[in-house]
């Protein structure tokens, strides 16, 4: 099983992301604890929250809003590894982490 930390203050998207994830067999812990993934939400705050994801120093999944093409390039330029629309993020989220887990 996975250690996910999952950075997403959006409650109910996150609780569907929590559910998707814990369903794939993934253990969902808050940013900060030790874990093998970060998964970021760029929807809002997205200056902190990239600050948030240089201090993690984890593979990082992110998602922003479709029409934010702008945090998509930014948030590559920054380093994250995969950076995906939100709306991917709702349909795929257990094998998108799934694909970046060793």
């Amino acid at each position: 099983m996975s250690r996910v930390a999952l950075l997403c203050p959006d409650l109910l998207f996150g609780s569907k992301l929590r559910s998707a994830l814990a369903d794939a067999g993934h253990e969902v812990v808050a940013p900060g604890s030790p874990a093998d993934l970060l998964v970021v939400d760029l929807t809002a705050d997205v200056d902190e929250r990239l600050a948030e994801v240089r201090d993690a120093g984890l593979p990082t999944l992110a998602f922003y809003a479709h029409v934010e093409q702008d945090v998509r390039r930014r948030a590559e330029e920054a380093g994250i590894d995969r950076v995906v629309p939100r709306s991917r993020m709702a349909r795929e989220a257990a094998a998108l982490v799934a694909g970046m887990l060793p």
